[in-house]
């Protein structure tokens, strides 16, 4: 059985860091798998809960930073200490509901070539989410926000975007696989040095899965499920767009800005 390794990066909600905790712990038996919680800095006190919380397992590490230092630099804190095969990226409102990090390890090491993988993550109530996208461009990202309303070509493009018209209950090589649920050999995540610490928040996922893609295939694997709740922040408050915004400038000036 591969070894493994997993982290959480939470700011705040401490039930649902706590949930997601222990789902995974329940569905991961491996003794020597270590699950890593970095408290950003939580401004509700959710870092102070967690490390004071006995969670009944030593597999578990709580680290509290002292100051909230953006998503990827967050995950990058626990990049020196990780000794395992597959290293698993999780958002704090992923639940599991069967075994499927041993799953999607065995796949990641068995498969030639493979370096990242995805499951297909669902909203609580069983509906799919449509996570697993081809490389963001401005078109693409603008049709995104367009489409709910205006629908046509802005749909289209939207669906192209989210590979909808593609087959997506069969393993599928993506181009950008989502940072709420993603599956890393740990030796590349080490070799690519882990989150480009420019991005503090957003569009860090689609720049791991670039650099991932350098040194293999980056995978959707639908016959692997995880339960996620996805609050779709940047939808939800004007701070939170205009920093994924920026984001995505930072993003296209690395990578190049081809509009379509």
């Amino acid at each position: 059985m591969p070894k493994l390794s997993a982290c959480i990066v939470a700011y705040c909600d401490y039930d649902e860091v706590c949930a997601a905790v222990r789902s995974i712990l329940h569905y991961t038996p491996a003794a020597d798998f270590a699950l890593y919680v970095v408290d950003n800095a939580s401004p509700d006190g959710c870092g102070q809960k967690l490390a004071a919380t006995d969670f009944g397992n030593a597999r578990v590490t709580v680290i509290q930073l002292a100051e909230n230092v953006g998503f990827g630099k967050g995950h990058n804190t626990v990049l020196e200490r990780l000794d395992s095969e597959v290293h698993f990226i999780l958002n704090p409102d992923i639940l599991l509901t069967g075994d499927i990090l041993d799953g999607l390890a065995d796949w990641l090491l068995t498969q030639n070539g493979a370096a990242m993988a995805t499951p297909q993550l669902c909203y609580p109530d069983g509906r799919l989410q449509h996570l697993p996208r081809r490389k963001p461009t401005p078109w693409l990202l603008l049709a995104r926000q367009l489409a709910p309303k205006f629908g046509g070509i802005f749909k289209k493009a939207d669906d192209h975007y989210t590979m909808q018209d593609e087959d997506l209950t069969v393993p599928r090589r993506i181009e950008f696989c989502t940072g709420s649920f993603m599956a890393v050999r740990t030796d590349v995540f080490k070799e690519i040095g882990g989150f480009d610490p420019g991005y503090f928040m957003y569009v860090e996922d689609a720049d791991l899965t670039r650099r991932a893609m350098c040194c293999g295939r980056v995978c959707l694997l639908p016959q692997f499920r995880a339960i996620h709740a996805w609050h779709r922040e940047p939808f939800r408050r004007p701070a939170a767009f205009a920093r994924q915004m920026s984001s995505m400038m930072l993003y296209f000036k690395k990578w190049g800005f081809h509009w379509c």
